[in-house]
């Protein structure tokens, strides 16, 4: 069927199959290639040209039309390799990973050598079985039950404030960050490089300790902030006199978790005689259902983890700059989840802190 050394015939049978291999997106990229191949060679170009076009050698060029010739399309699909069939059932290597090793070899879970060497064949094995079945044995995940006879309606409440907040209030969300360490590495901080990221040194030099206390704005994620050397519940009076001051005339719905030191009396007798400030609990092991935990989290990983304190003083200090630098740029936070979407959580015994 050759018209010449670098030219095929093809058929309109064929020209269609390889032009659907062509546009494919789901085939092999080297079947893709050879189709191309073989249409270029139809359509008169030469050797060169089609490898210079396609980014491949001229043997590759040839090699593929000649198979063409011979063989047609079927010569153009890869045959199947020769070899010892697969005999390791892989929904059996997951099931024995389910199991808990023999008590004699002393392991919590299975490691792929472990196992490997338990079943008799090698770890890779093990390896792409847990990786097609998504088996991850050496990770655990934490829950926690809510015992909490109230927790229906403290989520009701808690939720239906970030939700639906008062026309005429404002949403705070209090919590203190007790015993943040002033830690100074015991050499400087390697500064980042192209190629390194920064360094510093694992030991450290402990200075003392500071309580943040923190007031979270729901409708705008502004901090009110004060930092004691204690977290007493003189320290959270103060503070809340303090978020009163910061907010004057406005009826103040405040988020707290259930530590003892918000219950105190002194503090329920303030309340007392400052109606307008109103406390709201979240459920027992349900601290996660307070905003200000997230900004917490946020303060740590961006001001506090990585920094290296002198003093005291110098911890506080930049915790001041970094609240004072979020003030500047903050956003809302914004809640998502129903009370009945947490609540079915909750009932299963674990307590889902997506939001």
């Amino acid at each position: 069927m050759a018209l010449s050394t670098g030219v095929v015939q093809i058929s309109e049978e064929d020209r269609q199959v390889l032009e659907r291999w062509e546009r494919s997106t789901s085939l092999r990229a080297g079947i893709v290639t050879r189709a191309r191949i073989v249409l270029l060679s139809d359509a008169g170009e030469g050797t060169s040209s089609i490898a210079r076009r396609l980014g491949v050698s001229r043997p590759t060029v040839i090699s593929w039309r000649e198979r063409y010739r011979a063989e047609g399309l079927e010569g153009l699909v890869d045959a199947p390799r020769s070899g010892r069939p697969k005999t390791v059932d892989d929904s059996a290597i997951v099931a024995s990973t389910l199991e808990a090793p023999p008590e004699h070899l002393g392991v919590t879970h299975w490691s792929s050598r472990l196992l490997g060497k338990e079943l008799g064949i090698g770890d890779a094995t093990v390896a792409r079985a847990w990786r097609r079945y998504g088996v991850q044995p050496w990770r655990r995940g934490t829950f926690k039950f809510s015992t909490d006879p109230e927790l229906v309606a403290k989520v009701n409440d808690v939720v239906g404030l970030y939700l639906d907040p008062p026309e005429k209030g404002v949403v705070l969300c209090v919590d203190e960050k007790s015993q943040i360490q002033a830690l100074d590495r015991t050499a400087p901080v390697l500064p980042l490089r192209p190629g390194l990221p920064e360094r510093a040194t694992h030991d450290y030099v402990r200075h003392g300790t500071t309580t943040l206390f923190a007031a979270l704005e729901v409708a705008t994620g502004k901090v009110t902030d004060a930092c004691y050397d204690r977290h007493t519940h003189d320290e959270f009076l103060a503070f809340l006199k303090k978020v009163a001051r910061a907010y004057p005339r406005r009826e103040l719905h405040v988020v707290v978790d259930n530590y003892a030191t918000h219950k105190h009396p002194d503090v329920e007798a303030w309340l007392a005689k400052n109606p307008r400030v109103s406390l709201h609990f979240t459920p027992t092991s349900g601290s996660w259902l307070n905003l200000v935990e997230v900004f917490f989290g946020i303060i740590t990983r961006q001001a506090i983890r990585r920094g290296s304190f002198r003093s005291v003083p110098d911890l506080v200090a930049a915790i001041r700059r970094f609240i004072d630098g979020w003030n500047d740029r903050c956003h809302p936070f914004s809640w998502t989840k129903t009370a009945d979407e947490i609540l079915t959580h909750a009932r299963k015994g674990i307590s889902d802190a997506r939001h």
